[in-house]
């Protein structure tokens, strides 16, 4: 079969954005981030206003629900970056730019609902967060895939990754209303995945070869969008640790449900190209697989350590 270009596929799936975007604004429920704040608790910082300045013990949340939160907040605090992304992918006509321009309309609310909910209720430290977000948005963001196949795959895997660490930070928090807020985001983040998921869905349809080889190419270099982040490496080792989001986590709760919706693994008639490409697909499962276990393995030895002396190091539930 004749690889299509950008152009045409472009247009070959613009009826199936279509039929997503109809369906994707009567399964949307409108909701306000101001509802999700606590704000009779909120109180002047100092400043101009000459209020109490943050210290730690005001926080009700630990070291790590700090840094997952903070990690969330930044990741949606790029959202000017990504729309210019998916933007100069998928272009600013017909149905592709009414989804673009929808898609960050609604995640506009989540940096907005946790930065409010974690100033208000002094979880973290002003100061640093407002350094931290200036150090990351300037930064920019640029995708690892300029191809829009790639892109479609890429955010299939990462809107479902989010949702699972919106909703998992929420637990971990032990904050009933820091995790019906994220339970709320999530829900957002949940919307945007089927949307790209089934996206891609009509791409294995009308080009399977070409699909399955942007999927290959997305699983072997994935990283999350919040990776350029000041120390994201040892932040998320700590987010790993506590259970809200690793490897384990990655593989059978991200990567192998959405390849299955796709039928990746009963799909006949590829070509030898996409045959090797699927192939090469099961080999990195199998790493990644590999590579679980033994963070696993670690992982259980490091908190039975801690138990003995007596330390207790929180998990998700």
């Amino acid at each position: 079969m004749k690889e299509l270009t950008q152009l045409q596929l472009l247009q070959e799936l613009e009826p199936v954005v279509e039929r997503e975007l109809e369906r994707h604004m009567g399964a949307a429920k409108e909701w306000f981030p101001h509802e999700y704040v606590p704000w009779s608790e909120g109180r002047n910082y100092d400043g101009i206003f000459e209020g109490e300045p943050w210290t730690q013990e005001q926080s009700k949340m630990s070291p790590t629900a700090r840094t997952a939160l903070i990690v969330n907040l930044l990741t949606e605090d790029n959202l000017p970056s990504y729309h210019r992304e998916i933007s100069d992918t998928f272009g600013r006509d017909g149905a592709w730019g009414t989804w673009v321009d929808r898609w960050t309309a609604e995640e506009g609310r989540h940096g907005i609902a946790l930065r409010d909910y974690l100033l208000v209720t002094r979880a973290v430290d002003p100061q640093q967060l407002e350094r931290e977000r200036m150090n990351h948005m300037g930064q920019g963001f640029e995708q690892d895939h300029d191809e829009m196949l790639r892109s479609v795959a890429y955010v299939s895997f990462q809107e479902l990754a989010t949702r699972i660490s919106h909703r998992n930070t929420g637990k971990y928090t032990q904050d009933p209303y820091c995790e019906q807020m994220l339970a709320r985001i999530a829900q957002d983040e949940n919307l945007h995945m089927v949307f790209y998921r089934n996206l891609l869905a009509g791409a294995f349809e009308i080009a399977p070869d070409q699909t399955v080889q942007a999927v290959r190419d997305v699983v072997s270099t994935f990283q999350m969008p919040g990776h350029t982040i000041e120390d994201f490496g040892r932040r998320s080792i700590q987010i790993a640790m506590a259970g809200i989001y690793d490897l384990r986590i990655h593989k059978d709760e991200v990567l192998a449900p959405v390849l299955r919706t796709w039928k990746v693994w009963d799909r006949e008639g590829l070509s030898a190209e996409g045959e090797q490409a699927r192939t090469e697909l099961a080999d990195l499962l199998d790493q990644l697989e590999a590579a679980a276990a033994r963070f696993e393995d670690k992982r259980d030895t490091y908190l039975a350590r801690q138990a003995a002396r007596g330390h207790v190091v929180e998990r998700v539930s």
